[in-house]
């Protein structure tokens, strides 16, 4: 009992005790595995038990403590902002220690027990009092020595790297912390402005010989959470420290976080921008895991030729996105081109997606259980039967045509919709008891075949098939469906600056503007897209990716990165431009690929990493005729997945009734939906029944056939009605002549 109760409150992640009243969702959540930085971007995720739906703006905002701790960037739009964080990228979340040797440690340092006290010395002003993980230990004379004395122990390695010591003047309180739970971040310490690290720690580090335990277990970096960082005094660059300052920060972009860090030149984009981009990195196609091939997920994203981006940033390379990248490098055109790029449409170049640009592989599992049932019977899997054609020969039917000899799917084969992949039937008689369940015959069991749906039209390719067993000991086949897609009009892409967009149209490489070295441009990309946005990390980036082309090498654009270093200047990067015999600005000479002229003006075109987003149009495209309709009311149903029908909703019917246009609504709400022709009593007002033998109506009240009128009517009218008779309340139709 013990263990089902939490292996199922692992796996839905509700956690419900009916003794405490405790009842609460998302405890444990699956990783997702959409892309790498989805997974990593997961596992850094914070949420606070607040209610979603308040619209309070406190627990949302920014708070100053965050600094370093928490991303800025990194949270989700929509009803969650704020109150889901993301942590930092040198962010360390402590652990429970050892409290006994520390309670010794501060009585050995002079912390005089309460008991031993009067109330006039533990209140007197030069008295502190020593809290330690929320108990009062004692009282110090000295707090400021005590204090000092536990942060060189701590430097020393004598204690742990993670406790804390906060002292407060205000409460005349010293708060010491060793409890688990507390986020904390390194910094560097200086004495007196000047750096404890070294030259020639630095070289040490590089060179293989020192790592960073080293230089936590010799002093020069220690660990502060959010209390102790108030009693600091901390400059962002060496050459800003004071006399007074006490910590250097390791580096200013440390306070980003996973998938902030994947922007580059974010200190030069609208705040925003930056958070739509640590949203829709998530939903990035690329790799997921090197054992990508080898998985049996539900749903796998892959993108067929990932590259890892020209202009990279340190956060790429220290959480490793430049091995598992998402996205390719296109070059880009910003000009406005034949219409289709009106509202963030891209024109994209039809030969670049003909050589891989944008391609992508969707990989989809279904699995079968085979079932025993309570009379000792089960599922079986058999070879697909045989039938006769016209000429009288055997065959095996078309919707079997991919099945092998036992009865499963061939690895390999090209499956399309409706296809059967297993050939399962299933016991007729699942009650009584059966003699002998290994000799039943044939005719007991019905087919209950196991078959594709996918797109209508699109081919999928059997990946893998693997035959395993669940926890309650079934038997069960898993088969993994590949599909490989080509970019279409309708499919998400987007650069690494919140700038998403469709694909607005595919043009043919000979219509595409070219420059004067014959390069043409992957993708065209509206300039009505930069003033409102102001993104102007992506026309940078586009300048460092340009250059770096020429140069071979890889460009640095790391938040806050040109004072120490780790971003190029655009100036740096014009002058690499302007050597290689290119414009300072990025702009390029064009010729009409329509006209063969040149263009009126300077395009402004180069490299930009794009992302292909999950969103494809193969998976939202949705329309009906006729269709299926629900069982009770016999309207149709809801929903794309079950081949739904398009409501005509309450404010739909509004407009139309504004226009007029009654016949109109009549079809929409009626024919189209659920007509159904009854008998109507005129005496009475109730319903009757049509009667096919005598071909009469007849009123079930008055029980006869003569005041009947037939009228149409919607189901869910007629359903009503019987549903109020049913409770004693009786409608009744007040016919009038049409």
């Amino acid at each position: 009992m013990l263990s089902q109760g939490l292996e199922h409150a692992i796996s839905s992640g509700n956690w419900t005790v009916k003794r405490f009243r405790m009842e609460r969702k998302g405890v444990t959540q699956v990783v997702s595995r959409l892309s790498f930085i989805a997974a990593l971007g997961h596992m850094t995720r914070i949420s606070s038990q607040f209610e979603k739906t308040r619209k309070v703006s406190g627990p949302r905002a920014l708070q100053p403590s965050q600094w370093g701790m928490l991303c800025p960037c990194d949270t989700p739009e929509g009803e969650a902002c704020g109150l889901t964080k993301n942590l930092a990228l040198m962010t360390h979340v402590t652990t429970d220690e050892e409290e006994g040797p520390l309670i010794n440690l501060c009585t050995t340092l002079g912390v005089e027990d309460l008991s031993m006290l009067t109330g006039d010395e533990i209140n007197s002003t030069k008295a502190y009092m020593v809290i330690f993980n929320g108990l009062m230990l004692g009282v110090h004379r000295r707090p400021n020595w005590f204090a000092n004395t536990l942060r060189l122990l701590r430097r020393c390695g004598k204690i742990g790297e993670f406790v804390s010591i906060f002292t407060n003047p205000k409460q005349r309180c010293v708060y010491v912390a060793s409890d688990g739970g507390r986020v904390c971040r390194p910094l560097v310490i200086a004495d007196q402005g000047i750096s404890r690290v070294k030259e020639h720690h630095m070289k040490e580090l590089k060179d293989g010989f020192r790592t960073f335990d080293d230089f936590l277990r010799e002093g020069l970096v220690e660990y502060l959470d959010v209390n102790e960082e108030n009693n600091t005094l901390i400059a962002l660059y060496e050459s800003e420290a004071t006399s007074r300052t006490t910590h250097i920060e390791i580096e200013p972009f440390t306070i980003l976080g996973v998938c902030a860090g994947l922007i580059p030149f974010p200190h030069h984009n609208q705040s925003p921008r930056n958070t739509y981009q640590c949203a829709m990195g998530k939903q990035a196609m690329g790799n997921i895991a090197y054992n990508q091939l080898c998985r049996m997920d539900t749903l796998l994203y892959l993108l067929v030729y990932p590259q890892r981006p020209l202009l990279t940033t340190r956060s790429i390379e220290l959480v490793k996105y430049d091995k598992l990248g998402a996205g390719q490098n296109a070059t880009v055109a910003v000009m406005s081109y034949s219409g289709y790029d009106i509202e963030d449409a891209i024109v994209m170049n039809k030969s670049s997606l003909d050589r891989g640009f944008g391609r992508c592989i969707v990989m989809k599992k279904a699995s079968a259980p085979i079932k025993k049932y309570a009379n000792r019977t089960s599922d079986r899997i058999v070879a697909p039967r045989l039938i006769a054609d016209k000429e009288g020969c055997l065959r095996v039917p078309d919707r079997a045509q991919i099945l092998d000899y036992d009865g499963i799917g061939g690895v390999g084969e090209i499956i399309r919709p409706g296809d059967i992949y297993i050939n399962k039937e299933s016991p007729i008689n699942t009650r009584d008891t059966v003699p002998n369940p290994m000799a039943i015959p044939d005719s007991a069991y019905k087919p209950t075949p196991m078959t594709y749906k996918g797109p209508p039209g699109e081919c999928a390719i059997v990946d893998k098939v693997l035959l395993t067993s669940n926890d309650e000991q079934q038997f069960m086949i898993k088969v993994l469906f590949r599909h490989t897609r080509r970019p279409e009009i309708g499919d998400k892409f987007s650069s690494r600056h919140g700038q998403k967009g469709v694909c607005g149209t595919i043009v043919q490489q000979e219509d595409f503007p070219f420059s004067e070295r014959g390069i043409c441009p992957d993708l065209i990309m509206n300039p009505h897209g930069f003033p409102s946005r102001m993104t102007i990390g992506k026309m940078i980036e586009l300048l460092g990716g340009k250059a770096g082309v020429l140069s071979g090498k890889f460009h640095y654009g790391s938040a806050f990165g040109e004072p120490s270093g780790h971003a190029d200047t655009v100036e740096a990067i014009s002058a690499t431009l302007v050597k290689h015999g290119f414009s300072y600005c990025g702009k390029d000479f064009l010729y009409s690929g329509i006209t063969g002229n040149p263009l009126q003006s300077y395009i402004f075109m180069g490299p930009i990493y794009y992302q292909k987003l999950k969103h494809m149009v193969l998976d939202k495209m949705h329309a009906r005729a006729s269709g299926p309709r629900m069982v009770l009311t016999r309207q149709p149903t809801e929903g794309r997945s079950r081949e739904g029908g398009l409501r005509l909703g309450e404010m739909e019917r509004d407009c139309l009734i504004a226009h007029g246009s009654s016949m109109l609504l009549l079809e929409r709400l009626m024919i189209s939906s659920d007509q159904f022709v009854v008998q109507v009593c005129t005496k009475c007002g109730l319903l009757g029944h049509h009667n096919h033998k005598l071909r009469m109506s007849f009123c079930s009240t008055c029980r006869n056939g003569e005041n009947i009128a037939t009228m149409k009517l919607p189901y869910a009218c007629k359903l009503l009605f019987q549903e109020l008779q049913s409770m004693n309340i009786v409608p009744k139709l007040d016919l009038a002549e049409a």
